[in-house]
């Protein structure tokens, strides 16, 4: 036995101290800071826009009469839907037991943070006065201003304030033991002082680590149906309002397995991202590239099955208006945003039936970004090809974002990106303990 414990002991060791080293001794200082330096730029677009946008209000957008929700909502929708996955990797596979998610979790959790960070953010600019955003919540009112619960803008309201609370709780119970593990690794009194804090007096002993499982688990139960929920709600924005193109009841599971279908695709260009510039490759290994791979291909398929029943469903119905809304779509003037999605998230995603492919990371990161572009597109096409010909020919218009929602496009993903990297940076991007758990049971096993 001691012959056992004793390697066993060195490999668990070896693999906190590759966690914990890089919040402690970043390897890639130069390129962390080139990175960071193009987020805050982007970070400071965002800042320029949104305060234009303040000063001015959404008549500088783009939106008109009858296309009144164009680009911001479009984002919101792509934003929220990123985060999905990393509640699917984390909270959904920790309860069925899949510990492949143990090296991919950590930083699929924080994607998730920022991801719905961002989505929250449209919404509360998209008011006409965004600094009352708070008016939609049901607090105390001496001027008896209570929410309207029939606006969307409330649906929206509770549905991402509950996401981001329980993937705030779900990510931060997590990390707590390795940062944990940072704090008694690190030599500089200022890193104690910040770890030690943040691992709120963690020391491991066994009432610990039951509490932990307890609070881990309960959270994870609580994470799951938000998964659903969340984007479901969002789908009923659409499939509630007697738009042509809107009124299906597909529009639930294909929001939810669209929304999986770009989380994945974000979380596979992170891990190859990460994996490269961290030197994670023995944590980072190619099962689980080809894990993510799978996934991608299976909720690909599964959106693809969702783009056939909603043209199955208007040529089955054959009624005029969707009939007209299908045929806008195909060769109308926003044609390029329907077949754009089309090609970039299903002509390259064929590649992934080869393992071979799979496996590889360039291959990979450059698949998963054509489904990342064929996502946006498609909520774009979703959004602006239903609304720009309305029921009144009198109103028909078309649609055209303006250089400032560009702009706060473009600084929003700053906002994603700044906080993102700063994780990567100063915290374990990696569950180490978790890890460990999975080589004592394979250890276990083998010699059991």
């Amino acid at each position: 036995m001691s012959d056992v414990a004793g390697p066993s002991r060195d490999r668990f060791a070896a693999v906190t101290e590759e966690v914990t080293s890089i919040p402690l001794r970043y390897p890639e200082p130069r390129g962390w800071w080139i990175l960071f330096a193009f987020a805050l730029l982007l970070l400071m677009v965002f800042v320029v826009s949104a305060g234009a946008l303040l000063r001015y209000g959404v008549g500088m957008w783009g939106n008109n009469i009858p296309v009144n929700w164009g680009l911001a909502i479009s984002n919101y929708i792509w934003f929220l839907g990123i985060g999905h996955a990393g509640t699917l990797i984390s909270a959904m596979l920790l309860l069925l037991g899949a510990h492949w998610r143990n090296a991919l979790n950590r930083f699929a959790e924080a994607m998730t943070l920022f991801a719905v960070v961002c989505a929250g953010l449209y919404p509360i600019l998209h008011l006409g006065r965004p600094w009352l955003f708070y008016w939609m919540a049901p607090y105390p009112s001496t001027m008896t201003v209570w929410p309207q619960f029939k606006s969307p803008l409330t649906w929206d309201f509770f549905a991402v304030l509950t996401y981001l609370t329980v993937s705030v709780l779900f990510w931060y119970i997590g990390i707590v033991p390795d940062l944990a593990a940072t704090r008694d690794r690190a030599r500089t009194r200022r890193q104690q002082v910040f770890y030690g804090l943040a691992a709120l007096g963690w020391r491991g002993s066994a009432r610990h680590w039951a509490r932990w499982g307890q609070a881990y688990r309960l959270t994870a139960a609580i994470a799951v149906p938000l998964v659903v929920s969340v984007h479901s709600e969002i789908s009923l924005l659409f499939a509630a309002g007697p738009i042509p193109g809107w009124s299906s009841t597909v529009f639930p599971p294909y929001f939810v397995l669209g929304a999986a279908f770009s989380g994945f695709a974000v979380v596979a260009m992170i891990a190859v991202v990460l994996r490269h510039a961290l030197g994670l490759q023995d944590l980072v290994r190619e099962r689980h590239l080809d894990l993510l791979g799978i996934f991608l291909l299976a909720t690909g398929l599964m959106t693809a099955y969702g783009y056939w029943a909603e043209v199955f469903d208007v040529l089955y119905a054959g009624e005029k208006q969707e009939l007209g809304t299908l045929q806008d779509r195909l060769v109308g003037a926003y044609a390029w945003s329907y077949w754009g999605a089309v090609v970039a998230n299903f002509v390259p995603l064929q590649l992934l039936w080869f393992r071979s492919i799979r496996v590889r990371p360039l291959p990979l990161f450059l698949i998963a970004l054509s489904v990342t572009i064929g996502m946006w597109l498609e909520r774009y096409m979703l959004l602006v090809t239903s609304l720009y010909r309305d029921w009144l020919v009198s109103s028909w218009a078309e649609y055209h974002a303006s250089v400032w929602e560009w702009g706060l496009f473009a600084g929003m993903l700053g906002v994603f990106l700044a906080p993102f990297l700063l994780f990567v940076r100063f915290l374990p991007v990696i569950s180490s303990f978790e890890i460990k758990e999975v080589m004592a049971e394979d250890e276990e096993e083998r010699h059991a």
